[in-house]
């Protein structure tokens, strides 16, 4: 079988930083990891693939530095990787980010299942995976805690939602959203990060993908972004100390607009 995963290098939450221009992220020379809920993803597409048999390939979409990923992906045991990059791909909305996507799992063809994170912890959206899937024509289940059974024809997967666990079949081709409930990621071994410094990654662009730079990129996108601005730091305030009476007291005094600014 033929399995396709799409991790993504994400900056450092510590360190993100806004281009007021573009309202875009900084990416450069900011610390940058693999998102972490991709490593479930990939750990599970292989563990499927020790049980059947068949391939685990890696995808990321991003600048040339993002190659670094895709090595540490091949570290932890993926069998090969792809970097889609192409300046025509900067400032990509989810839209024209999973148009992307879905145009690389086009060209390797043959592709059984994508898996995906749930969400990356950059944006936030959880849309890509459900977005790549609507590209692709493709069934999706979302938010999978775990996956019963998988063969050549059909799956079956446990969504994990607010009011309990969905039980859902869909018959492969299909886009999977993974929570970090479905598994352990496994650590890179020694063998792999040999395997991961010799392995040669491709870089597909625009051309290799057949697509416009209308459909792609900032171009692309239907989503702008207007306008950002960082927060102001919260200043003021008061602590008190005392009794739980004394302290309930004060409280109850604040609250009834007694005893100045809270």
């Amino acid at each position: 079988m033929k399995f396709v995963v799409a991790i993504k290098q994400v900056p450092d939450t510590a360190e993100v930083r806004i281009d007021p221009e573009r309202g875009t992220l900084i990416r450069d020379g900011v610390p940058s990891i693999m998102n972490p809920f991709d490593t479930y993803a990939l750990e599970e597409a292989m563990k499927w693939r020790d049980d059947l048999g068949g391939t685990v390939t890696v995808i990321t979409m991003g600048p040339p530095q993002a190659e670094s990923v895709l090595r540490e992906a091949v570290s932890m045991g993926a069998d090969d990787a792809v970097l889609i990059s192409d300046r025509a791909f900067a400032g990509a909305d989810t839209w024209a980010t999973s148009h992307t996507i879905a145009a690389a799992v086009k060209k390797i063809g043959g592709v059984d299942a994508v898996f995906f994170g749930k969400q990356a912890i950059d944006g936030d959206t959880a849309q890509t995976g459900p977005s790549v899937a609507a590209s692709l024509d493709w069934p999706q289940i979302t938010f999978v805690g775990r996956v019963r059974t998988l063969d050549v024809k059909s799956i079956i997967a446990e969504r994990y939602v607010e009011t309990g666990v969905q039980v859902v079949q869909a018959d492969l081709p299909v886009v999977l959203t993974i929570l970090k409930d479905a598994n352990v990621p496994r650590v890179p071994s020694l063998r792999g990060k040999m395997k991961s410094r010799k392995a040669e990654i491709p870089v597909w662009g625009l051309s290799d993908l057949g697509l416009s730079p209308d459909e792609t990129g900032l171009n692309g996108s239907p989503t702008k972004v207007v306008v950002t601005s960082t927060p102001e730091a919260r200043t003021g305030g008061a602590i008190h100390t005392g009794t739980a009476d004394e302290l309930a007291c004060k409280l109850a005094d604040l609250l009834l607009g007694e005893g100045g600014d809270a």
